[in-house]
């Protein structure tokens, strides 16, 4: 199986950073992409940031100049820098992979879709 865990969520004044980790586990291979996405309360989930096993980025427009994603594809892990948070940054973060490849005895298997279970970043005074 392939999992993504999350951490580096909390309590932050306006202004404040953040910092988001995403380790994946299991008998990986690849993976093709690695993304941040937000859902806050009463709204859609949104893509905030996603990166590639090339390092390619792409960012929300509420979020560009404030956060930077980055990813260690040695550990399959991928990082969300945040910095001067606004309250309504506020929601939980989930982490996402897409494309992953990965063994099941000795044997490849393919997954389109990964999600982990969600942080949760406060953004309050």
């Amino acid at each position: 199986q392939v999992q993504l865990v999350e951490s580096g969520g909390g309590l932050v004044q306006p202004g404040g950073s953040l910092r988001l980790s995403c380790a994946a586990s299991g008998s990986l291979v690849s993976i093709n992409a690695m993304g941040w996405y937000r859902q806050a309360p009463g709204k859609e989930r949104e893509l905030v940031a996603a990166i590639t096993s090339g390092s390619n980025t792409n960012y929300a427009d509420s979020v560009k100049g404030r956060f930077t994603i980055s990813r260690d594809n040695a550990k399959n892990t991928v990082y969300l820098q945040m910095n001067s948070l606004k309250p309504e940054d506020t929601a939980v973060y989930y982490c996402n992979a897409k494309g992953v490849v990965f063994k099941v005895a000795g044997n490849l298997r393919y997954g389109v879709d990964y999600w982990g279970k969600g942080t949760l970043v406060t953004v309050s005074s």
